[in-house]
């Protein structure tokens, strides 16, 4: 009997424990994630709630490739490239060409804005409840947390995870009409996110002539292609015959990642809590 009522007495215990767990600690975490996360939405310089004012523009220099082909400027403005500078040396015959966008084009980085778009979806997760609502069993939170880190992994791995292309991708891309002067036709250019960088990749193309007796091998689809790289573009073959990249650390970029992945662990570290509550009162 005495040995029933501890028992008793124990899980009566672990049950209050729970309760204050789903109604006290649980309603914390959530208020330290909501607030990570607008610290995380505020870095991508464009704010949460529709209160937008002008995005500022930031220029970042292109650091130098190992032979010192590529130099530049970027200019970003929230999630667009609003210009690129770009002073190119070609290694047969060391002529110096110069490049910036036209001034009515600007270059959308699909990468950040997706990125933003999953941090706020995460964030109205969070806050889509009434402020006095509590949450009843542990399920509850436990899928709360799910869709949550769904929702921050996908804004990490599109920072972390650039797109691979094709060549042929590449060329239709829209930003071989982005420069003036224009772009030689023997010159490729593709712009991404690669975690806390932006990266510029030039890639020099030799044509193939019609007789040439290279077998003619399309090369597949890669975030970066490398020289001996084949691909048709219309009627013409051609060959990749040098690549350059250049980047530059974008910090406000570094620091949303950080704060992806302290949010990750607060939420992991939750679950974790919730599951051990479910098990010792089951």
């Amino acid at each position: 009997m005495a040995a029933a009522m501890a028992s008793a007495a124990e899980r009566a215990v672990l049950e209050e424990e729970f309760k204050w767990l789903l109604q006290e600690e649980v309603h914390g975490v959530l208020r330290q994630l909501q607030d990570i996360l607008k610290e995380a939405s505020h870095r991508f310089a464009l704010p949460v709630g529709g209160t937008e004012g002008p995005i500022k523009q930031e220029n970042f220099m292109l650091g130098t490739s190992s032979t010192d082909q590529v130099k530049g400027v970027l200019m970003l403005q929230g999630d667009a490239l609003c210009q690129a500078d770009i002073n190119l040396k070609m290694p047969r015959n060391n002529q110096l060409l110069h490049f910036t966008f036209r001034e009515d084009k600007q270059w959308k980085l699909q990468q950040i804005q997706d990125a933003r778009n999953h941090v706020n979806q995460a964030i109205y997760l969070l806050t889509n409840r009434d402020i006095n609502y509590q949450f009843k069993t542990g399920s509850e939170v436990l899928k709360l947390m799910d869709a949550v880190m769904l929702q921050l992994t996908r804004a990490r791995n599109r920072l972390t995870t650039p797109a691979t292309l094709t060549l042929p991708e590449i060329a239709s891309s829209g930003l071989t009409k982005m420069f003036t002067p224009a772009l030689p036709s023997d010159i490729l250019v593709n712009f991404y996110i690669n975690l806390n960088k932006l990266c510029l990749t030039v890639y020099q193309l030799h044509a193939l002539q019609p007789n040439s007796t290279k077998n003619f091998r399309p090369t597949g689809g890669s975030i970066l292609h490398n020289p001996g790289a084949m691909f048709e573009c219309g009627s013409q073959r051609y060959e990749v015959s040098h690549v350059h990249k250049v980047e530059c650390v974008v910090p406000w970029l570094n620091d949303a990642l950080v704060f992806f992945t302290v949010s990750l662990q607060l939420c992991q570290q939750l679950k974790d809590k919730v599951r051990e509550a479910i098990w010792s009162c089951g």
